[in-house]
């Protein structure tokens, strides 16, 4: 049990390198294509990469209450899609929270360094 997990652990481990060193090969056609650019010539924008994840997480919050309200009313029978896309919901805002307090960490820490 122990060496499968091994295993299982370099497995990740290698496909997270070998993602990494893609990126590190054309980052610009990557983020680009995500829309991490802004319109200025400075190139990546933080907070503008952050204001879109957060739109991203409010629209599925507010199409999983749609879905929600359209099998409560009666109007919808899909009810494993109302849950898959309120779950869904759930966790890219689980996920928003865990980046955010990744960030004030590290702002945290950075406070602390000496000057």
């Amino acid at each position: 049990m122990g060496t499968e997990l091994a295993g299982l652990i370099k497995a990740d481990l290698a496909a997270l390198t070998n993602d990494a060193n893609r990126l590190a090969i054309a980052p610009a056609t990557d983020l680009s294509a995500q829309g991490a650019f802004n319109n200025s010539p400075g190139g990546f924008s933080f907070t503008q990469t952050m204001k879109d994840a957060l739109a991203s997480v409010d629209n599925e919050d507010r199409a999983a209450g749609e879905r929600m309200a359209a099998v409560d009313a009666g109007k919808s029978d899909d009810l494993v899609g109302a849950m898959l896309a309120s779950q869904q919901a759930s966790l890219s805002f689980s996920m928003l929270m865990q980046v955010r307090n990744k960030v004030m960490g590290a702002v945290d820490e950075l406070i602390k360094l000496p000057v």
